[in-house]
C-alpha cells in the first residue's frame, strides 16, 4: 500500500513536470529578442561586439549572417569575452555555446534554440521544489510547490527568456534542499555527513560562476544557519564537528570563486550597470510587492486600453489582498506549529536576510535592482515552497483546502498562458512595439540608424533589427540598418549620413535612435548621402527608455 501511494506521488508529479514543460515551450520564439537575449546570443554564438558590423550600411539579408555559430571556440575564450564586454560570470554562456553546438545548423528557428536551456533548466527546477517540501514538511507539501513553480507565470516567464536566470533559480533551490538536510543534520547524534557538505560546495561553486546574485543567496545561506546554530545551540550535539564543517565549506567555496574574484570586482564598476540607479525612497518598496505578486498572477496591463487595464490591475491587487491574508496566516501557523517551525524559520529567515540584502543594494549603493521583477529569482524559491507548505498545512482546512489551491494554481495556470502569448511581463523595451511604428508604412523604403554609446545600445539597436526584420521583407521595399557611435554628440552621426554612397530609391523613411539623448537633439533637417534631403516629422517621436524619430527623406 505504501509503494502504491508513492508511485502515485511520483506520477502526479510527472503529470505536474508535463505541464510545467508545456508552458515553458509553448511559443518559445513568439516574442522578439531583447537587448539582454541579444548579449547572450553574442556570446553563446561564439562571437563579441567586435565582430559586429559597425559604421557601414546593411540590409535586411546580412541581420542573420551576424547571428551564425562560430565552432571552435573554448569556454576560456567566451569568458575573455564576456570579462571585457559584459558583467557576468561565464559558465551559463559556455554551457549555451555547447548546446548550440549540438543543434547546428540552427536554421530559422534559432531563437526558440537560444532560449530551449532555459526553458530546461526552468522544467528541472519543478522537481527540486518537489524534494525540499518532502524533505522540509511532507510529500503533499512537496508536489503543492512543484505544481505552483509548474504553474506560476514568473517561473514560466523567466524559462522563456534566453539569459541566466532559470539556471541559478535552480542552483539556488538545489542549494535550499542542502541547506534543509543540514538544518536536520545539526540536531541529529551523527551530525552533518561530509557529503552533503560537499554538495553544498559544489552546489555553490557552479553558482557564482554563474550569476553574480547567487552570491546574495550564498550570505542568506550562511546568516540562516548562524541563526540556527546561535539560537539553538544548546540543542546542537556535535558542536565542534559541525562548526568545522561549517567553516571548512565557506573557505573552500571562496577559494573554488577566486580565480573570477578580480573581475567580479571590475563589473561591478562599470558604466552598464548604471541603469538601475534611484533616488527615491518608496518605490523600491511598492515594486518588491508587486514583483511578489507577478510570482502568482499576471493579467493583460501592459499597452492595453484603459478599461482592460483598470479591471486587470483591480482583479490583481483584490487576488494580491486576498492571498496575502491568507499566506500570512499559513505562515503564522507553520511557525508556532513544532513539527514545522525549523523548517519555516530556514525558510523565512533566508528569504528575510536576502530582501535586507536587496534593500542595502538600493539604499545604500543606489542600485535599485527591485526594479526589474527578473532579479527575484534570488528567493523565489523558498517562497514557492513556502506557499505549498502552507496550502498543505491544516490552517488551509479553515479555508477549505483544495479550493483554496484550485484557485491559486487555475490563476496562475491563465496568467502563465498570458505569459507565453505576450500579453503579461512583456520584454523591456517592447522591440515588437517598437519595430511596428517603424514599420508603419510598410510600401515604404527604410533605414533605421542606432546612434550607440556603448555594447549595450549596440545589442539594443540589434533588437530593434530584428524585430523589424521579421516584418518586412527586402525583395518587396529596400530596408537599410546602421550602427553609428555618436562622439561626443549627434553631430558625428549627421555627418556619417551625408558621405554615405547615394540609395538606390526616391524616398526614404529614416528612423534615429538615439540613446542619452533629448528631443531637442534632432535638428530639423538632416541629410542622406547627397541625393536626399531629409525633413524631421515632428508627429513622429517616441521614447522607450531611448527616443527615437522619423525623419521623411526625398530627393
Amino acid at each position: 500500500m505504501k509503494q502504491r501511494r508513492i508511485y502515485r506521488y511520483y506520477l502526479i508529479l510527472l503529470i505536474i513536470v508535463t505541464v510545467g514543460a508545456i508552458l515553458r515551450f509553448s511559443n518559445l520564439g513568439l516574442k522578439p529578442l531583447w537587448l539582454d537575449e541579444v548579449i547572450t546570443a553574442t556570446f553563446s554564438l561564439g562571437n563579441n561586439y567586435q565582430k559586429f558590423p559597425l559604421d557601414v550600411i546593411l540590409n535586411l539579408n546580412q541581420l542573420s549572417e551576424v547571428f551564425t555559430y562560430q565552432h571552435g571556440v573554448s569556454c576560456p575564450q567566451i569568458a575573455e569575452n564576456i570579462a571585457s564586454q559584459s558583467t557576468h560570470p561565464p559558465l551559463f554562456f559556455c554551457w549555451l555555446y555547447q548546446w548550440l553546438g549540438w543543434m547546428t545548423p540552427l536554421g530559422e528557428d534559432w531563437v526558440v534554440k537560444l532560449r530551449s536551456l532555459s526553458a530546461v533548466f526552468g522544467i528541472v527546477a519543478i522537481p527540486i521544489m518537489y524534494a525540499i517540501n518532502s524533505l522540509a514538511y511532507s510529500r503533499n507539501a512537496g508536489l503543492i510547490a512543484a505544481a505552483i513553480m509548474a504553474v506560476s507565470p514568473f517561473a514560466v516567464y523567466l524559462s522563456q527568456e534566453a539569459r541566466h536566470y532559470t539556471l541559478p533559480m535552480m542552483l539556488i533551490s538545489l542549494s535550499l534542499w542542502v541547506l534543509l538536510q543540514i538544518q536536520q543534520d545539526i540536531f541529529r547524534k551523527q551530525g552533518v555527513k561530509v557529503w552533503v557538505w560537499i554538495v553544498w560546495v559544489v552546489v555553490h561553486t557552479i553558482s557564482f560562476y554563474t550569476h553574480y546574485f547567487c552570491i546574495l543567496a550564498f550570505i542568506a545561506e550562511i546568516g540562516t544557519l548562524l541563526l540556527l546554530m546561535l539560537r539553538y545551540q544548546q540543542k546542537i550535539i556535535q558542536k565542534t564537528q559541525i562548526w568545522l564543517g561549517f567553516i571548512i565549506s565557506i573557505i573552500g567555496i571562496v577559494i573554488a570563486f577566486f580565480p573570477w574574484l578580480l573581475v567580479t570586482f571590475s563589473h561591478a564598476n562599470r558604466a552598464e550597470t548604471n541603469w538601475i540607479t534611484t533616488s527615491d525612497y518608496f518605490i523600491p518598496l511598492y515594486q518588491t510587492i508587486i514583483n511578489w505578486l507577478l510570482m502568482v498572477i499576471v493579467l493583460p496591463l501592459e499597452n492595453q486600453p484603459l478599461p482592460v487595464v483598470v479591471i486587470s490591475g483591480l482583479l490583481m491587487i483584490g487576488f494580491g489582498i486576498w492571498l496575502g491574508q491568507f499566506l500570512f496566516k499559513g505562515f503564522k501557523y507553520l511557525w508556532y506549529t513544532p513539527k514545522t517551525h525549523l523548517p519555516t524559520i530556514t525558510l523565512l529567515s533566508f528569504t528575510a536576510i536576502v530582501l535586507l540584502e536587496f534593500f542595502v543594494i538600493v539604499y545604500v549603493l543606489k542600485k535599485d535592482i527591485t526594479s526589474a521583477p527578473r532579479y527575484s529569482f534570488v528567493y523565489y524559491p523558498a517562497i514557492c515552497a513556502l506557499i505549498g507548505a502552507t496550502l498543505s498545512s491544516r490552517i488551509t482546512f479553515k479555508f477549505k483546502r483544495k479550493r483554496t489551491t484550485a484557485i491559486i494554481l487555475v490563476t496562475s495556470l491563465i496568467s502563465s498562458i498570458f505569459v507565453t502569448y505576450n500579453l503579461g511581463l512583456k520584454k523591456p523595451f517592447t522591440p515588437e512595439r517598437v519595430a511596428q511604428i517603424i514599420n508603419q508604412e510598410p510600401s515604404q523604403p527604410l533605414m533605421v540608424v542606432m546612434a550607440y554609446v556603448g555594447y549595450q545600445d549596440i545589442a539594443l539597436g540589434w533588437s530593434f533589427a530584428l524585430a523589424v526584420q521579421s516584418l518586412r521583407d527586402n525583395n518587396i521595399e529596400p530596408t537599410h540598418f546602421a550602427f553609428f557611435q555618436q562622439s561626443p554628440n549627434l553631430q558625428t552621426v549627421w555627418q556619417k549620413l551625408s558621405q554615405l554612397s547615394p540609395l538606390q530609391v526616391s524616398q526614404l523613411n529614416l528612423w534615429i535612435i538615439a540613446p542619452a539623448r533629448k528631443r531637442q537633439d534632432y535638428p530639423p533637417q538632416v541629410q542622406v548621402s547627397s541625393a536626399l534631403n531629409c525633413n524631421i516629422d515632428t508627429n513622429q517621436h517616441y521614447r522607450i527608455g531611448v527616443p527615437y524619430q522619423l525623419y521623411r527623406c526625398n530627393k
